[in-house]
């Protein structure tokens, strides 16, 4: 179960003073969607020590929200488990005054563990990283596109220009304003390079609080947007040709204080940085299973949209799938961070770390190493020269993913055979539902889910 702090009763009256009536408390389920509970502040001793009950097939609804009985160990209407806020990451919410938030995990009815709580399968992997000296960070970058509430065309600018910022001036000062008040650190917020795109990245953080803080940081960007007449999608396709949105997920792994990315060795990695780098490649179709899943999502991935299409790392390069940024004279060394960018909303934060930092682990252990960096767009080669090259496409369709994580008994056990099983059933799930609609229909219906 979560700790909690002592102090319930005075953190309660202190949100009663501020105006708060109610405490959502979030997960994230296994289409990156989250789902919340509200608990009336009065309520929120009570919900602290026994959590809020709910049922266990919230594990098995897939995008559209529809019940899977595809996994066998949910496979009937029965059941019940326990919401545990994390009273530690409680923060009352700047754009909503009257709420609080923090973020939820769930444990059996008798406060046992539950093998489908995603986010206590990302303590596991974290748990397992301390026990060999090792300690990750984590960061996201948030792509999404804003719309109108009334569906009028946004006025933007030019790409990463100032104008297009400014199209958004009010909803873009007021974001500024209750991320920090949140509590989140972001590197910057920019115009990008779609239509009405932007973009902020989350500063680095350990695993654990880098996830919760991704679900927060989205709660933040939709008040905001709502406050202003506008509508937030952080969905991986919102149109059939466009770019998508991205959520490029980089980590670094350190021990001693010090990150083990940079090094003498080969492209300025360290030995234990390469073997790191060399385990996500090694796992990368499988790991795109779980940091892109949804039905859109592999419609994004496509040659020369910066989303990665191969399975190849990179120096700096932006059409890598894994894009080594070295530390610089400028930043330092331990600036070093390893982006993947086949990564979206659709993912579940947890198990997206999760996966990463067992395929990381496993390359680290192994002393695995490199192929050469690709510095060019293989979408520009003809199949032979990729095949010279070595040069693999991602899978391209969800049946392509789950047939790669299928072959990962590596990630598989990260998430354990419980949570593997409902995570793969709503998976097929969201197949089948696609199998019968267009791919204009299948990206109108995921536009607003995240």
């Amino acid at each position: 179960m979560p700790d909690n702090p002592p102090d319930l009763a005075a953190r309660a009256s202190e949100l009663r003073r501020q105006g708060i009536v109610g405490v959502t408390i979030v997960w994230a389920d296994n289409n990156g969607i989250p789902r919340s509970r509200t608990v009336p502040v009065a309520a929120l001793e009570q919900v602290a020590e026994r959590g809020v009950g709910v049922t266990t097939l919230l594990s098995v609804f897939n995008s559209h929200d529809s019940i899977t009985f595809g996994h066998e160990g949910l496979s009937t209407p029965s059941g019940d488990v326990r919401l545990m806020p994390v009273m530690e990451r409680l923060v009352a919410l700047r754009g909503q005054p009257a709420f609080a938030w923090t973020i939820g995990q769930h444990v059996a009815a008798d406060g046992t563990p539950w093998p489908y709580d995603q986010r206590s399968i990302l303590a596991r992997q974290v748990e397992a990283a301390a026990q060999r000296g090792l300690r990750f960070q984590a960061g996201w970058e948030l792509e999404f596109v804003l719309s109108p509430a009334d569906g009028r065309p946004l006025p933007t600018g030019p790409a990463y220009g100032p104008v297009a910022l400014l199209s958004v001036d009010e909803f873009a000062a007021d974001l500024l304003k209750d991320l920090e008040a949140n509590g989140l650190r972001i590197g910057q917020l920019h115009a990008e390079y779609g239509p009405a795109q932007f973009e902020l990245s989350l500063a680095p953080a350990d695993p654990l609080r880098a996830a919760d803080e991704q679900l927060l940081a989205r709660q933040t960007v939709h008040a905001a947007a709502r406050a202003h007449g506008l509508r937030a999608s952080f969905a991986p396709l919102v149109t059939t040709t466009g770019v998508g949105n991205g959520w490029h997920l980089h980590t670094s792994v350190w021990r001693d204080g010090r990150n083990l990315l940079p090094g003498t060795g080969d492209h300025g990695l360290s030995p234990e940085g390469e073997g790191y780098l060399a385990g996500l490649l090694r796992e990368l179709p499988a790991l795109t299973a779980l940091t892109a899943p949804s039905v859109p999502s592999s419609a994004r991935l496509r040659p020369g949209y910066w989303s990665s299409a191969y399975a190849i790392w990179g120096l700096q390069n932006r059409e890598a799938a894994l894009r080594y940024i070295p530390g610089t004279p400028l930043l330092g060394a331990d600036q070093a961070n390893v982006e993947l960018k086949p990564s979206d909303a659709s993912a579940n934060p947890y198990l997206a770390l999760a996966a990463v930092i067992a395929a990381g682990l496993a390359g680290v252990e192994e002393k695995l190493s490199l192929p050469a960096p690709v510095q060019d767009n293989p979408g520009t080669w003809s199949e032979e020269q990729r095949a010279a090259a070595g040069v693999h496409r991602l899978p391209a369709t969800p049946a392509e993913q789950a047939a790669a994580l299928e072959r990962s008994t590596l990630l598989q056990a990260a998430l354990g055979p419980a949570a593997y099983g409902a995570f793969r059933a709503v998976r097929d799930a969201d197949r089948a539902w696609a199998a019968e609609r267009s791919a204009e229909e299948v990206v109108e219906a995921h536009l607003w889910k995240y």
